[in-house]
């Protein structure tokens, strides 16, 4: 009996401390420090998770470090593994320490045998006028990575969907001619195709972002472009280091940014935020039973208040920007930060467990802990 009880004790320690992790409250990694990896991802290799996310400076908001990496093989204690790729020294290089390098998200690829790290680049000096994706990549899961090219997407191509009729109503467009934005006319232009006909030659945007890698083994970069304004899904090539060509929009002129997508059921779901800069507001999902589309806006699916941490409500995500979806099997994470612009290396994190409506629609309550 002793020898039982012993086991079952030993099985449920981990729990035990998982549960001492708090939402809205600092998190030290083995060193007594707050993680500093915000806007990233978490990858599972060989038993062991790794964390992914900006490295962000005490004061300002440009890069001087670089993409840092953590390790943890329980989720909750994390050994910080330093920078897995580092802004650079060199002047001129798209990655120059300055630049502003948002939203890592770390691949494992199965074919090249390499780890695969895209994010949202700005180059130094320009603020956010650049709006590119970069691609770097590593033989290890802690690198460091060697970066690899920076760009803007699909110069040249329509999306794959749109037949020639709304090409030519793209191509009639001119959004240097609206002085005023946000009345229902220059809406109007937006759903038409005005800012993917205005970026067509340099090609498109490129900020927030996130990816996916499917059932089949195709990844996909999903990303806000036209000035945040539309959402694009674009499939990657087998080394996930470019595009295929094959891409299609999301909502355009719905003004979403902060993507996080997952397959549930019958369904493809994206969880998005609004374009309110730093601070919080209402999270917006779709879901699609196809991850081309069409995709059907929902409600958010956050409800009630975070209890504890300044009563934020579910009208305000808690507080927080979503980042990633991460699956643990048949559960799924979702990951977000709680931003302080002021300090944006003290920024908190918030991880929330999904639940699933009777229909199969993700709800997502406060929880004081996420395990």
């Amino acid at each position: 009996m002793k020898k039982a009880s012993l086991f079952l004790l030993t099985l449920l320690l981990p729990l035990a401390a998982l549960a001492q992790l708090m939402n809205g409250q600092p998190w030290p990694d083995q060193d007594g420090q707050h993680i500093n990896a915000h806007g990233g991802n978490i990858l599972k290799y060989e038993g062991t998770y790794y964390w992914y996310g900006e490295h962000r400076p005490e004061r300002g908001f440009t890069m001087e470090s670089g993409i840092g990496v953590y390790s943890s093989t329980d989720l909750l204690h994390w050994k910080n593994e330093g920078i897995a790729l580092s802004a650079s020294p060199d002047p001129g290089s798209d990655i120059e320490r300055g630049c502003i390098m948002e939203r890592p998200k770390v691949m494992w690829n199965p074919h090249t045998k390499r780890f695969v790290m895209l994010f949202h680049l700005e180059l130094k000096g320009r603020g956010y006028e650049a709006a590119r994706v970069a691609f770097a990549e590593s033989p290890t899961p802690t690198g460091p990575f060697t970066f690899i090219r920076s760009t803007r997407l699909h110069a040249g191509k329509w999306p794959f969907d749109m037949d020639a009729s709304a090409i030519e109503t793209a191509k009639k467009t001119d959004a240097s001619a609206w002085k005023e934005w946000w009345t229902p006319e220059w809406r109007e232009e937006v759903k038409k195709g005005m800012y993917l006909w205005k970026d067509m030659e340099g090609g498109q945007m490129s900020r927030d972002m996130t990816v996916f890698i499917d059932s089949d083994g195709k990844a996909y970069h999903i990303t806000s472009s036209q000035e945040n304004l539309t959402l694009l899904v674009s499939e990657l090539t087998d080394d996930y280091l470019d595009f295929t060509g094959k891409y299609n929009m999301v909502a355009p002129g719905g003004q979403n940014e902060a993507p996080c997508l997952f397959h549930h059921g019958d369904y493809y779901w994206l969880i998005c935020s609004g374009c309110t800069g730093w601070s919080p507001n209402e999270a917006r999902m779709f879901r699609s039973r196809s991850i081309w589309g069409p995709w059907q806006q929902l409600p958010t699916p956050f409800v009630g208040t975070a209890t504890g941490y300044r009563d934020m409500p579910a009208s305000k995500t808690f507080g927080a920007q979503g980042t990633y979806i991460l699956e643990l099997g048949e559960r799924q994470l979702f990951m977000a930060d709680i931003w302080n612009p002021r300090r944006l290396a003290q920024s908190l994190h918030l991880w929330l467990p999904i639940h699933f409506a009777d229909d199969g629609t993700p709800v997502i309550p406060w929880a004081d802990s996420p395990f």
